[in-house]
């Protein structure tokens, strides 16, 4: 397979097609990362790579068994992960996308917040708050008693209270309300955290995870106050930078200074590894693919004539050219150019005078019978011959022969 062929016949829907699956593959990344069907995501990606190479190399056997398998396993992970996917498919909002996102209106609480978080940590007094954004936690997290009231410290005091019956859990706010508290989070399921986090951390890491919350943890065994983001856990310092936190969390889809200009920067520069892997990915299987795909390609050729009568000349038109679109598999088609495509005329019992020449299939020479050709433009040709002038050197030469 000429890969340069096939790259320089890259059009718009093959570029659509890569980004479309490129930026698919990204979310299923990111949405089952550090959950339990990220590895079975991670196994039906080998599955399929032992798929292809086995039908590429016609390994029968291998190639019955998963076309038989497949339909039961995808069935299977289906009951298995209907969680997950349930939570995938809420998580593709397209509002999200164009960016009309909900925001909290009631930021008013954020200092008074910041100053009893410190306050607590002083006190050794263990809490863990949920701010949910953009995506729905309520399926991830379990038990909790519902209440809708704002975050005042005297509120936070009654829930944390170590004597308190509310305190063994996480609290989630959302939209600057506190809806749930007594709730209990997933844990993370990563091997290389510190043995010194204890719960609290492993539940916070465990929902990040799994969304785009940011969960703020309160240690009473170190007096810390830290955030759970992106799969890490950041330490915060002081009030002020708390309350840089909650503004980026709470009230970050209320900032308007953002250009469109830097949304586009940040579309491709965060994360910016992982996006270049999975689009190198995604490129590599396309061209795998690519070669088995039908295709079409428009060339213009040359029309050549053989077999022209010695006394006859083309007059009309000098340059004559057509146009053939082929239709094929890519690996084939990709290759055509006017040096292996032959296209000629046979005028051997042509005559002088203007004559009409259908083109046909049969007029073309093609690399091989794989490809076939659906349309022929001109499919008729006009021609005009002439005889020859004879030069002064032939006519000498005549008069020369003649007998005295």
């Amino acid at each position: 397979m000429n890969l340069f062929a096939i790259l320089s016949n890259i059009g718009l829907p093959d570029i659509l097609d890569i980004a479309f699956i490129s930026f698919i593959s990204y979310q299923l990344y990111i949405w089952f990362w550090g959950t339990k069907a990220f590895k079975a995501l991670i196994g039906i990606v080998v599955l399929s790579g032992i798929f292809i190479v086995a039908k590429s190399w016609g390994l029968f056997l291998t190639t019955w068994v998963f076309q038989i398998l497949w339909q039961v396993f995808v069935i299977l992970l289906i009951i298995l992960f209907q969680k997950e996917i349930r939570q995938m498919l809420e998580r593709f909002n397209p509002l999200r996308t164009i960016g009309l996102k909900r925001g909290s209106t009631a930021d008013g609480w954020v200092p008074a917040f910041a100053n009893w978080a410190f306050d607590a940590a002083k006190k050794r007094i263990g809490a863990v708050i949920v701010f949910e954004r953009t995506d729905l936690v309520f399926d991830l997290i379990t038990k909790g008693i519902a209440m809708e009231c704002d975050p005042q410290p005297e509120i936070l005091n009654s829930i944390f209270y170590k004597e308190s019956p509310l305190h063994d859990g996480a609290a989630l706010i959302s939209n600057g309300k506190i809806l749930k508290t007594s709730c209990y989070l997933p844990l993370s399921t990563r091997e290389d955290l510190p043995q010194a986090w204890g719960t609290r951390h492993r539940a916070s890491l465990g929902l990040t995870e799994q969304c785009d919350a940011w969960v703020m943890i309160i240690s009473e065994e170190r007096g810390e106050v830290s955030f759970a983001v992106d799969n890490e856990i950041r330490k915060v310092k002081d009030e002020k930078e708390l309350s840089v936190f909650l503004g980026e969390a709470v009230l970050e889809f209320k900032k308007t200074d953002t250009t469109i200009k830097e949304k586009i920067t940040s579309l491709f520069t965060r994360r910016y590894k992982i996006k270049a892997a999975v689009f190198s990915l995604v490129f590599i299987m396309w061209l795998v693919f690519a070669g088995q795909q039908n295709f079409e390609k428009k060339i213009n050729l040359p029309l050549t004539f053989k077999n022209i009568p010695s006394e006859l000349m083309i007059s009309e038109p000098v340059d004559q050219k057509i146009s053939i679109t082929c239709r094929g598999l890519r690996k084939d088609v990709s290759l055509l150019n006017e040096n292996n495509v032959i296209t000629s005329i046979d005028l051997f019992s042509a005559k002088s005078g203007t004559s009409f020449y259908t083109i046909t299939t049969g007029n073309l020479t093609l690399p091989n019978d794989r490809i076939h050709v659906v349309h022929i433009t001109p499919s008729k040709m006009e021609l005009t011959l002439e005889r020859r002038l004879k030069s002064n050197q032939e006519d000498k030469s005549s008069i020369e022969k003649e007998p005295i």
